[in-house]
């Protein structure tokens, strides 16, 4: 069974910074794509950032300069450093991992999703 923990949540002061943390196990072979996702009161989930299995990232253009997404292939692992926190940051951030994973001999692929953690900024 394969899985994601996220981590690193909790609540900032405007201009504060923040790290999230998101570790994948289970029985892993390969991990493509992984990112991290934010859902607002009432607004629809958007995707943050995304780092592929090379090292190639996306941001969202809110978050772009601020935020850094950064992966540890060897521990299955994704983190997202935060700066410069504003207000509007407030939101549940979730990970996502396009995962293959081995069951009974065979290899199959998923995207999976974290619980998601709390991020608060205060003005």
């Amino acid at each position: 069974q394969v899985q994601l923990v996220e981590s690193g949540g909790g609540l900032v002061q405007a201009g504060g910074s923040l790290r999230l943390s998101c570790a994948a196990s289970g029985n892993i072979f390969r991990i493509n794509t992984m990112g991290w996702y934010r859902q607002a009161p009432g607004k629809q989930r958007e995707l943050v950032a995304a780092i592929t299995r090379g090292g190639s990232t996306n941001y969202a253009d809110s978050v772009k300069g601020r935020f850094t997404i950064s992966r540890d292939n060897a521990k299955n692992t994704v983190s997202l450093q935060m700066n410069s926190l504003k207000p509007e940051d407030t939101a549940v951030y979730s990970c996502n991992a396009e995962i293959i994973y081995i069951n009974g001999g065979g290899y199959y692929t998923n995207a999976y999703w974290g619980q998601g953690t709390q991020v608060t900024v205060s003005p």
